[in-house]
């Protein structure tokens, strides 16, 4: 193992680098619970923080068994990582940031004070350029306060490597503090952005990893990292299988990422071969493992190897659920959607969905999640929902990242989904279902149901902790002390005469006595309405509500 890198405060190396988002990840893993409690909104989902750590996460799994000496090397690793872990809105933003950061190092060894002061700003900007109605107030202003603050410090005469990080880290925090002037939303909930929080603990911890003479900060057994279960991807089996999901690094010298990229595309498919010429990370779903291992150890050692039968697994996945493969579909297209709760996945398996990423609420997909369901479609186009709006923002990242077209429908609700996945048609090409389906989404009103988690002001309403809160459309519209008259109360903002059906999604949180009021006070208040009752399963919500 090489040694621990060292900074004279005169430059940053790979290695520097390196330890450099160990010590985010340390810093920000203790923390992230205190970003989760930053939420606006008294709904429970409050994960910024952990979307972010995890982001961090798979930036520095990628980083982690590289010795490259070039800071250019390690960032992209890091950025490439950070791209394919990203979850959640903050999540999406950080990976920019990190990407941003590669592209201003590109091509160099090591980097001087102001050359590290550019490269935050940079991060910043490409951040900025990654989003389409960029927000002041957010992560995005803390991210550019923090680079103009490294600027500044790199022009001083006794520049250095930490007070460039340290400039940038109290930019960082100024600029976090100054949040709730900028958002009347942060404003009113009282708190700062949570996003813009967790930049300034991941620049706090570079700063105590470059000035520590330990490696306290490198231990990533250190770090409190959240316990979330990996998204399960379910889908029917295709014919043929789907072989064996093959993951190595390779390490060695002069790799040629794009000549080993090639060899194993000609073995399987799904391939993702990434790194530098000392370490190369390759992913592929093959039939032939033992041949693309061979290929592999020619160029040098194997480390990390894992192989995982998928058809085995999605056999059993299969058995399980009493599920039966379904036939090709004539029109070539396959349909992903992302959805948490055992009733929510049955309903949407049965309306045909091949794949379901098991996520949502408090558990957002990864870029690389939702990616590895796309690529396991035995078709070369699909539709993509992610029935979150915390989901989509990682959804937007895949279509960049497959061979396949991938169609993405926007929908922020799984009603939204359900709607959408109704009107999809077996005769119609990709384009064509998605413009029906994404019309069919945006018809469709969303009531949701649940507790306020905490004390806030939103919207013009005072909530306070336990509260039954009604959102409509993802804005909290209602406080109030039972589910019915929080739902009646919402149907009645929506205007009840102009809609013929409402679909109640029971949460697993629901009673059925909870359940016979709800739908009781529904038909006596709106008799107009025509009302069906779905298991839905779903957690945190004990009702979700499809008004159509």
């Amino acid at each position: 193992m090489a040694a621990p890198a060292r900074t004279t405060g005169t430059g940053v190396d790979g290695q520097l680098f390196k330890r450099a988002l160990l010590g985010s990840l340390s810093w920000l893993g203790s923390n992230h619970e205190e970003v989760n409690r930053l939420n606006v909104f008294p709904v429970p989902d409050g994960d910024t923080g952990t979307n972010m750590l995890l982001t961090l996460q798979s930036a520095v799994e990628d980083v982690k068994e590289s010795n490259a000496a070039e800071v250019s090397k390690i960032a992209k690793l890091a950025s490439h990582g950070s791209l394919m872990g990203a979850r959640g809105n903050s999540g999406v933003i950080l990976s920019q940031i990190f990407r941003g950061f590669a592209r201003a190092v590109e091509g160099k060894s090591s980097l001087t004070p102001a050359e590290l002061a550019a490269a935050f700003e940079e991060a910043a900007n490409a951040a900025y350029r990654a989003v389409n109605k960029p927000t002041e107030g957010t992560i995005l202003t803390v991210a550019r306060e923090a680079g103009r603050a490294a600027a500044t410090a790199a022009d001083s005469p006794d520049a250095s490597v930490p007070r460039v990080i340290a400039a940038a880290a109290a930019g960082a925090k100024s600029a976090v503090q100054k949040t709730p002037s900028q958002l009347q939303i942060l404003r009113d909930a009282g708190v700062v952005d949570a996003g813009g929080f967790g930049l300034q603990l991941i620049l706090e911890g570079m700063l105590k990893s470059v000035e520590e003479s330990d490696s306290a900060f490198g231990n990533l057994e250190a770090a409190k990292k959240p316990v979330i279960p990996a998204a399960q991807i379910s889908m029917d089996l295709p014919e043929g299988g789907w072989g064996y999901c093959t993951e190595f690094l390779i390490e060695g010298n002069n790799l040629d990422t794009e000549l080993i990229r090639r060899q194993i595309e000609a073995l399987g498919n799904s391939v993702l071969v990434v790194g530098e010429p000392e370490l190369v990370k390759v992913h592929v779903h093959t039939d032939e493992p033992t041949r693309v291992i061979n290929l592999a150890n020619g160029y040098g050692k194997l480390l990390k190897l894992n192989v995982g039968d998928m058809s085995t697994q999605h056999r059993r996945i299969i058995e399980t659920e009493g599920g039966r493969p379904s036939a090709p579909r004539p029109n070539g297209v396959g349909l992903v959607a992302v959805v948490a709760g055992r009733g929510l996945v049955d309903i949407f398996r049965g309306l045909g969905v091949d794949a379901i990423i098991e996520g949502g609420q408090t558990m957002n997909p990864s870029t690389q999640d939702i990616l590895n369901a796309i690529e396991a479609l035995p078709y070369d186009e699909a539709i993509l929902l992610p029935n979150n709006g915390n989901v989509i923002a990682a959804a937007k990242q895949v279509v960049g990242l497959t061979k396949k077209r991938v169609h993405l429908i926007e929908t922020h609700s799984v009603p939204q989904g359900v709607s959408a996945v109704v009107s999809f048609r077996q005769d119609r090409s990709g384009t064509e279902n998605e413009r029906a389906m994404k019309t069919e989404a945006e018809r469709v009103q969303t009531i949701e149901v649940t507790h306020a988690v905490r004390d806030t002001r939103s919207n013009g309403l005072r909530v306070h902790k336990g509260d039954v809160i009604g959102l409509i459309n993802d804005k909290l519209e209602f406080a109030g002390d039972d589910y019915a008259t929080v739902v009646n109360q919402a149907l009645n903002k929506l205007g009840p005469d102009s809609y013929e059906l409402v679909t109640v999604y029971r949460g697993e949180q629901a009673s059925d006595d909870e359940l016979a009021r709800l739908e009781s006070e529904i038909r006596s208040q709106h008799p107009g309405l025509e009302v069906e009752v779905q298991h839905g399963g779903q957690h945190h919500y004990p009702f979700i509500l499809s008004v159509e």
